[in-house]
């Protein structure tokens, strides 16, 4: 497979932390909420096993995540593009219910059908409305099993559908008047959604169903070291799925790439340079650390089928001007302004700057 499902990937370390568990879980949780934290952060369980992170950031909001698919409340993560919110949702998902499956892809097309349950017209012209004709939703499945249900780009969702969630969220109960019967929720049943801070004003959410979920925030990362790290261990992930020669050991030029590409989006994201002496505009895009590992995945990608499998210079600077320049007016100036003004000054990065003229 090109990638496999969180709890198919991680089905190792999953089945080592159950069999270590020694704490409380709640009812229907494949795992203790302790046991779900060491999955999403990291650890090693008593037998010696290594459980490697998966999300690099603060312990405290992963901890407040959790508990809050403890409670009767669901969880919206909240936050820029490219702060891992899907990253986290699916690995949240497959250690509390060991499936992560169960998602409904928010769009502006999104029938109320995908949260609800829809028909199978056949069976339903054949034999008349019963269980058997209707269509389940992975929200409906989530609630029959007690599983974790994913709603992705909530704020996508078309108003009048996102209020189908109310009932669901409130009652834990989905009503089916067509049958004159419902569907009640099994415990451990609850809802992990996520939305982006960009998407303010799209389709913002009911105070109804701002009430019924718990909000966290996911920032960016804090510092450059942080957000290397990040991006070198998930562009690593993608080089050994795609069977790409990712060399990204410490000291390596695969890494000193990566800096140089987080230093760039960092320093237009923040609208000056690392050193706080030079203001710089900053482009339309939001510059994040998804998109520094598309950059770099595309720069090793490059190496590989075109160079020596030595990422340099020259292999980035497509995807950072892609990145870069969104907008072909606007973008373009200040893509130009910050080549002239920062990059050309650092001496270091003379090869960087050749290779981008070029594009320019």
């Amino acid at each position: 497979m090109l990638r496999q499902h969180a709890e198919q990937q991680h089905a190792d370390e999953l089945a080592a932390l159950a069999k270590a568990d020694d704490r409380p879980r709640p009812p229907n949780w494949r795992l203790s909420p302790w046991a779900v934290a060491t999955y999403v952060l990291g650890g090693e369980t008593e037998d010696g096993t290594v459980i490697t992170p998966k999300y690099l950031g603060s312990r405290r909001l992963v901890e407040i995540a959790i508990a809050t698919l403890a409670t009767d409340r669901a969880l919206l993560l909240l936050g820029v593009p490219g702060t891992a919110k899907t990253w986290l949702s699916e690995h949240l998902a497959a250690a509390v219910s060991g499936d992560s499956t169960q998602l409904v892809q928010g769009t502006s097309g999104t029938a109320e059908e995908a949260i609800r349950y829809g028909w199978n017209y056949a069976r339903l012209l054949a034999d008349g409305p019963s269980r058997k004709a209707l269509v389940a939703s992975p929200v409906l499945r989530a609630m029959e099993t007690g599983g974790i249900a994913r709603i992705e780009e909530l704020t996508r969702i078309p108003s009048d559908v996102q209020d189908a969630l109310i009932t669901v969220l409130s009652e834990k109960s989905l009503p089916i008047p067509e049958l004159d019967d419902e569907v009640q929720a099994l415990t451990g049943f609850n809802v992990i959604a996520t939305a982006n801070n960009r998407d303010r004003g799209v389709n913002d959410l009911s105070a109804a169903l701002k009430r019924r979920f718990n909000v966290v925030v996911l920032p960016l990362p804090d510092d450059v070291e942080s957000e290397v790290e990040i991006v070198r261990l998930r562009v690593g992930q993608l080089g050994e799925a795609l069977r790409l020669p990712a060399e990204l050991e410490a000291g390596s030029q695969g890494v000193a790439e990566i800096r140089r590409v987080v230093t760039v989006f960092r320093e237009l994201r923040d609208g000056v340079t690392a050193d706080g002496r030079t203001k710089i505009k900053s482009p339309s895009g939001t510059l994040s650390t998804a998109e520094a590992i598309s950059v770099m995945t595309n720069g090793i990608a490059l190496a590989a089928h075109f160079g020596d499998g030595v990422v340099r210079a020259e292999d980035v600077a497509a995807g950072l001007h892609g990145a870069v320049v969104k907008d072909p007016v606007a973008d373009r100036l200040v893509w130009q302004e910050y080549l002239e003004a920062v990059v050309r000054e650092r001496k270091p990065w003379n090869d960087l700057y050749r290779a981008c003229r070029e594009l320019v």
